[in-house]
């Protein structure tokens, strides 16, 4: 598992055990069985290697120790405080949409402002869990509606393979697998407000065509799993057209 996230990392023994601190034979003999590590060289190791808390467990457990990263669900009382304020940046985000995302992508709270703009999109994509990414880039989930269809698909799948490789993750590439298979549109060149700096997000509604630049936040300093695969999306108006109808809460439920 060590030489298999060291490669994945495209880390020599070398660079790596000189970012550990170690000597590249005892990560040698590490990587081969032939040296047991302490759960603080794992730690370690792992720390340079980027390796994230879940999978760091999972080290733990291969070399005969217990995790040390506590997993727990979303709704448990000991994440009270973090989920209080995941639901004050949701709410104080209102007019403007907002969602939080697991590690899978699956939908784990919104705002207000979101159900509206997925009215009308088939039952069995609005099923919990919701994956945000399949309703997305799915042929009848919002692909239809969104104007630059080209753009974002290529922007969502690009951040969707920097994370199968971070993670290794399963589930991930079997996702991304799934939405590489969606039919692709012919790329475009985008020259909406904003395409210079960032990917918008141009999306019919029945009021028109709104766009939206999004931004990402995460627990930088989590110790707990389940914060540490958290991702909050949040949504802004990228032109006056969508700041208006946002502020007019039109299409608001």
């Amino acid at each position: 598992m060590l030489r298999a996230w060291r490669q994945r990392r495209r880390l020599s023994q070398m660079d790596l055990a000189l970012e550990a601190d170690i000597s590249t034979r005892h990560l040698s003999f590490l990587e081969t069985g032939r040296s047991q590590p302490s759960r603080e060289m794992v730690l370690n190791l792992a720390t340079h290697l980027n390796v994230p808390l879940r999978e760091q467990n999972l080290l733990l457990t291969a070399a005969g120790y217990a995790p040390v990263f506590p997993e727990r669900p979303l709704h448990d009382p000991a994440l009270q405080a973090a989920r209080k304020a995941l639901d004050l940046i949701l709410q104080g985000h209102e007019p403007y949409p907002a969602l939080l995302v697991d590690r899978h992508w699956n939908l784990q709270a919104m705002n207000r402002a979101i159900p509206a703009l997925l009215e009308g999109l088939p039952a069995d994509l609005l099923h919990p869990p919701v994956n945000v990414l399949r309703l997305a880039l799915h042929p009848e989930g919002l692909a239809p509606r969104i104007e630059n269809l080209s753009a974002w698909r290529e922007h969502l799948l690009e951040r969707l393979k920097r994370q199968v490789v971070l993670t290794a993750d399963a589930a991930l590439i079997q996702l991304l697998t799934e939405l590489q298979s969606y039919p692709a549109p012919a790329r475009t060149r985008e020259l909406a407000p904003f395409s210079d700096l960032a990917v918008p997000l141009k999306l019919r509604t029945p009021e028109g065509t709104l766009s939206f630049i999004s931004t990402t936040t995460v627990f930088g300093t989590a110790v707990e799993v389940t914060l540490s695969e958290l991702t909050l999306e949040t949504f802004f108006p990228a032109d006056a057209f969508t700041l208006q109808v946002l502020q007019n809460q039109q299409w608001k439920p």
